[in-house]
C-alpha cells in the first residue's frame, strides 16, 4: 500500500517532514501578518523585545498569546499570574480536540515521532494535514514539517511586529484580525463532504457567536469547540 492510498498505515520520514514545509508555504504569509501584528500589539502593551519572543517561541498560540499579553502587568501580582494560567488554558483547550481528531491517522507511531509534531501545531498546520490526509496521505513527518516552518515564521513575524511597534498597535484598524479565519475558509472548502457534515460547523459556528454575546471574556471559544464536536460525536456512524 502507497503512500496515496486512501486509509494508507501512518509512517514518518524526512521526505515528508520536507513535504510538510512545502505545504506550509500557503500559509506563511498569514502567519507572518497574524505574527507581526502581536508583536505590535506587544510593544504596545510594554512587553520587551525578549519577553514578546519568547512567549512566541514557548506558547505558540495567537489567540491566548493576544489575551495573556492584555492581561499582562508589571509587576505581576500572584491573582494575575493565576487569571492567565487559566485563561490560557481555557482557550488552548481546544487543541485536545485538535490533537484527538489526528489519533486515528497516528495511531500506532512511536511518541518520538508523534509528541515532536503536536508541540508546533496549530490551526493552520492541522487543517493542511487534514487535507493532505483527505487526499490519500499517510506520512506523519509532513505534520512536524509545516508545524516547524510555521513555528519560525511566527517568530520571526512578531519580532519583526515588535521592532515596527506602534504602527500596527491595533490589527483590527488593518483588517489583520480577518486573515486566519479567512485562510481557515480557504483549507476547509476543500475538506466539504456534504450539508451533513457541514452541522458540526454551523453548530460550533452559531454557539460561539451566542456565547461571545452573553459570556464574558473567551469563553465562547469552548462553548462552539464542545457543542460542535457534541454534535459531530452524535452523528458519528
Amino acid at each position: 500500500m502507497n503512500d496515496n492510498e486512501a486509509g494508507a498505515p501512518p509512517f514518518w520520514s524526512g521526505a515528508g517532514f520536507k513535504l510538510g514545509v512545502r505545504q506550509a508555504v500557503v500559509a506563511m504569509p498569514v502567519m507572518a501578518l497574524f505574527g507581526f501584528a502581536f508583536g505590535a500589539f506587544a510593544a504596545h502593551k510594554g512587553l520587551t523585545f525578549v519577553e514578546a519572543s519568547l512567549m512566541t517561541a514557548l506558547m505558540f498560540a495567537g489567540a491566548s498569546q493576544f489575551v495573556a499579553t492584555e492581561i499582562w502587568s508589571h509587576p505581576m501580582p500572584v491573582a494575575a499570574i493565576l487569571a492567565l494560567c487559566i485563561v490560557t488554558g481555557i482557550i488552548n483547550m481546544r487543541y485536545l480536540l485538535i490533537t484527538g481528531s489526528l489519533r486515528p491517522w497516528l495511531d500506532g507511531l512511536p511518541a518520538r515521532q508523534i509528541y515532536p509534531a503536536m508541540a508546533v501545531l496549530t490551526e493552520p498546520g492541522w487543517l493542511i494535514g487534514l487535507r493532505y490526509r483527505a487526499e490519500g496521505g499517510a506520512d506523519a513527518g509532513t505534520l512536524a514539517g509545516s508545524g516547524v516552518a510555521l513555528w519560525i515564521v511566527w517568530i520571526a513575524g512578531t519580532m519583526t511586529g515588535h521592532l515596527i511597534g506602534s504602527l500596527v498597535a491595533d490589527p483590527q484598524r488593518y483588517g489583520l484580525d480577518l486573515i486566519m479565519p479567512v485562510f481557515f475558509t480557504v483549507i476547509l472548502v476543500p475538506l466539504w463532504r456534504g450539508a451533513r457534515r457541514a452541522v458540526p460547523w454551523a453548530v460550533a459556528g452559531a454557539s460561539a457567536l451566542v456565547a461571545a454575546r452573553w459570556l464574558p471574556g473567551s469563553w465562547y471559544l469552548m462553548v462552539g469547540s464542545v457543542a460542535g464536536a457534541i454534535v459531530a460525536g452524535l452523528q458519528d456512524d
